[in-house]
């Protein structure tokens, strides 16, 4: 069945591998960049089928306009996927709070905005399919990217709780998280800094190794694109879903070691309650 898509940050990266991949398979999109000069290339292949925009995500009205342009081209928005977002290196004493602040804007409210400006629209249909791109950062706290953990453990939280909020609306929510893929985003996409002697085995072993690893990461952007378009496509897609085997083996080591690490404190936690709670009482989630 055609859909009609939105994607966030389609000059390159996971955002253009999944823009082509959408049109290729004969859906309609929405294409977004700062630049939408970048994304002549697609409405020369792939015509009227793509509507390109100018968005800058942390934009809170040009997120509205980019929705409106979905309806007024197409009629509806059936999924939309927030993409968009960069990650730099260095040690949180070397990153000034201005970089912080940027970096939350584009990669946690850029995806509020978007969202948000998404949910009428979505509601109103009683359909829809908002894909939120975070990251294997997102479920483990990255060494030399905090502004970067930061706002994607803040997508996380944020698109849990919109995921319960919106399913009786007839609404579905997919987090994305992969691990190291070939694109540029450790390229030029990133700034690289080893920072201070001090944070040499941490953060500038991160730098080092981030250097040499681009270009080999074991992520092929055109099969995850094909996975992103599988899980659109169900009925019942998955809240999380993890991409290249990089982020599963990590994951699945980070949660072991948490769950070890919350049994052995167990008892400690549970000595905090008054002595008149029961057992039974849990919190609503």
């Amino acid at each position: 069945m055609e859909q009609v898509w939105l994607i966030t940050g389609c000059s390159r990266g996971l955002g253009r591998s999944l823009a082509e991949a959408v049109l290729a398979a004969g859906h309609k999109l929405v294409a977004t960049a700062r630049d939408p000069a970048q994304l002549a290339d697609l409405v020369e292949h792939y015509g009227d089928r793509v509507c390109p925009i100018a968005l800058d995500v942390t934009d809170e009205q040009a997120a509205s306009n980019a929705i409106q342009a979905a309806v007024d081209t197409f009629g509806r928005l059936d999924i939309l996927v927030n993409n968009a977002g960069y990650g730099n290196v260095s040690s949180i004493e070397d990153t000034s709070l201005a970089e912080f602040r940027a970096q939350i804007e584009t990669n946690l409210f850029g995806v509020i905005n978007v969202t948000k400006a998404a949910i009428p629209l979505m509601r109103e249909q009683r359909s829809g399919h908002i894909i939120q791109f975070s990251s294997v950062g997102g479920r483990i706290g990255a060494i030399g990217r905090a502004p970067y953990s930061t706002a994607k453990w803040g997508v996380e939280g944020f698109s849990e709780v919109l995921a319960k909020e919106v399913k009786p609306l007839g609404i579905k929510v997919t987090i994305i998280e992969p691990g190291g893929f070939r694109t540029d985003f450790a390229g030029t996409s990133t700034v690289i800094r080893e920072g201070r002697p001090e944070y040499d085995a941490t953060v500038g072993a991160v730098a080092r190794f981030q250097r040499d690893y681009n270009g080999i990461q074991p992520g092929d952007p055109v099969k995850a694109a094909a996975a992103i378009l599988h899980i659109a496509s169900l009925d019942e897609p998955p809240l999380r879903l993890l991409l290249g085997s990089d982020a599963v083996h990590a994951v699945e080591q980070s949660d072991i070691a948490r769950l070890e690490a919350d049994r052995k404190w167990r008892d400690l936690s549970l000595s905090t309650d008054f002595e008149s709670v029961t057992p039974s009482v849990s919190i609503q989630f």
